[in-house]
C-alpha cells in the first residue's frame, strides 16, 4: 500500500476541543523504510478492516514541539508494520488527536476515541500531566495503555492494570548527573522545577537521591507552569551559590533557564536539565550557550540497540529531521505493542494487558521492556548527555559513552 496521510477537522468535535480535533490517519508503507520489527511480522499484503489504533498527543500548547516527535514515530510505525503485512494480518489506522497539552481536553479525546472512534487499541500522550488525567479513562473502559510519553511515577501507584511504562521513571532521571558531580568532587546542589507531575517528580527523586550521596540542598524552589520570567528565581539562586544546578523542566524553560543565567551572571559548575537538553532544538536555539550543558536521555542515535540503525534512518528519510528520544519512545510504544498483540494472537484487550504485564522484549531503547506488577518499566537504561560544541554525545554511563565529559562549566563571562 502507498503511503497516505490524511490531516481534517473532526466534524461536529464539541467546540471546547478547539484545534484538539486534528486526526491524523496513517495507513500503508513505504517498502524502503524498514527498521526491526518487536515481533516477527504476519508476512503478505495487510487485508481487511483496519485496526484503529487511537491517542491523543499534544501537537500544540507549550508541549507541542515536544508531542509532535511522539506523533510522528507512531505513524512511521504504524507505515512500517503495514509495509510488514500489518497487524495479525490487518492494516493499521491510526487516529492521532491534539490535546493541545492540556490534560482536560486529553481525557475528553480518550473518552471520544473509545465511545465515538471506537478505537481497537490505544496508545499514550505526551507528558505526565496528561497521561495520569487520561489514564482514568483507559482504566475505566479496560483498554491497555502504553505510557510511550510519560515516566512519574505516580502514574503507577494508584493500582491500576491497564497502563504500562515504556521508560524510566522520572524521578531516576538525575542519577547519573549528581554521579557524575560526586566523582568530580562536587558537594552542594540547587533544584528548581515547573509545578507540575513530571518535573515534580524529577525535583523529588533528584532531592532524595543527592541527600544519600551525601550532597548539601542549598537551595529548592518551584516555578508557575508557562512561565515567562524567572530572574528573580535565579537571583536567589545565584545567592545560594550551588555547585551544581539541575533543572525539572521542560524544553521551552529550560532555554529560559539558561538566557536568564547568563543575563543574570548565574555562574556553577555543573548544570542540567531533565527533557529540554536532550532536544536538538535546546543547542539549535541557544547556540553556544547550550555548551557543557548535561542532560538525561531515553535513547540517542549512537545506541548500538536493536534496529536503531534503521529507525534513525527511516525517520530522517520520512520527516526530513532527526529524530530525539521522544520519537525514540513514541516508536517503541509501538513495538512493544506489536509485540504484545502477537503474544497474545488476539487483539482482545484482556490478553493484550496479559502479554503486557509479562512481556520481555528489546526494542530502540537502551534495555529491555519489562514492567513490575505495578506496570512501572523496570529494565530501560536511561543515558546521560552533554552539549559539547554542535553535538550531545552521550557521555555516560560509561559502556555507552561516546564521549568523555567536559568539566567544569566556565564562567559566562569567560567564554
Amino acid at each position: 500500500m502507498n503511503t497516505r496521510t490524511r490531516r481534517s477537522i473532526l466534524a461536529g468535535a464539541p467546540a471546547a476541543f478547539g484545534l484538539a480535533g486534528l486526526i491524523l490517519s496513517a495507513c500503508g508503507g513505504d517498502a524502503g523504510e524498514s527498521a526491526a520489527p518487536a515481533a516477527p511480522s504476519t508476512g503478505g499484503a495487510a487485508k481487511g478492516a483496519p485496526v484503529k489504533i487511537g491517542a491523543s498527543v499534544s501537537t500544540t500548547g507549550s508541549n507541542g514541539k515536544t508531542g509532535q516527535y511522539q506523533v510522528e514515530a507512531y505513524q512511521l510505525w504504524a507505515e512500517q508494520i503495514n509495509a510488514r503485512g500489518g497487524l495479525l494480518g490487518r492494516p493499521v489506522e491510526m487516529v492521532i488527536l491534539d490535546d493541545q497539552s492540556d490534560p482536560t481536553v486529553g481525557t475528553k479525546l480518550y473518552e471520544k476515541l473509545i465511545n465515538e472512534d471506537k478505537v481497537d487499541l490505544v496508545l499514550g500522550p505526551y507528558s505526565s500531566g496528561v497521561t495520569q488525567a487520561v489514564s482514568t479513562v483507559t482504566e475505566k473502559y479496560k483498554y491497555p495503555m502504553l505510557s510511550a510519553g510519560a515516566s512519574a511515577s505516580d502514574i503507577w501507584k494508584r493500582n491500576y492494570k491497564y497502563v504500562f511504562g515504556v521508560y524510566s521513571v522520572a524521578e531516576s532521571y538525575f542519577y547519573g548527573v549528581i554521579d557524575l558531580a560526586k566523582k568530580n568532587g562536587l558537594k552542594t546542589i540547587a533544584i528548581i522545577n515547573e509545578d507540575t507531575v513530571f518535573p515534580k517528580a524529577t525535583a523529588a527523586g533528584t532531592a532524595e537521591y543527592a541527600r544519600k550521596e551525601g550532597f548539601r540542598i542549598v537551595f529548592q524552589e518551584q516555578y508557575p507552569t508557562k512561565v515567562t520570567d524567572l530572574s528573580s528565581l535565579i537571583t536567589k539562586l545565584k545567592a545560594a551559590k550551588p555547585e551544581v544546578l539541575v533543572g525539572g523542566s521542560y524544553q521551552p524553560d529550560s532555554v529560559l533557564i539558561t538566557r536568564q543565567a547568563k543575563e543574570l551572571d548565574l555562574n556553577v559548575k555543573m548544570l542540567a536539565f531533565s527533557v529540554g537538553a536532550a532536544m536538538p532544538e535546546f543547542g539549535e536555539g541557544l547556540g553556544k550557550d547550550a555548551d557543557f550543558i548535561f542532560g538525561p536521555s531515553m535513547w540517542e542515535p549512537s545506541l548500538k540497540t536493536k534496529g536503531n540503525s534503521e529507525f534513525e534512518a527511516s525517520y530522517k528519510k520520512k520527516w526530513n529531521r532527526d529524530p530525539d528520544y521522544h520519537s525514540a519512545t513514541g516508536f517503541a510504544g509501538g513495538q512493544i505493542l506489536e509485540a504484545a498483540v502477537l503474544k497474545a494472537k488476539s487483539l482482545d484487550r484482556e490478553k493484550i494487558r496479559e502479554a503486557l504485564s509479562t512481556l520481555e522484549t528489546d526494542t530502540v531503547l537502551p534495555g529491555k521492556y519489562k514492567v513490575d506488577d505495578t506496570g512501572t518499566q523496570l529494565s530501560h537504561i536511561p543515558v546521560v548527555i552533554q552539549w559539547q560544541g554542535k553535538d550531545k554525545p552521550v557521555i555516560g554511563p560509561d559502556a555507552m559513552a561516546t564521549a568523555k565529559p567536559k568539566f567544569p562549566m566556565p564562567e559566562w563571562k569567560g567564554r
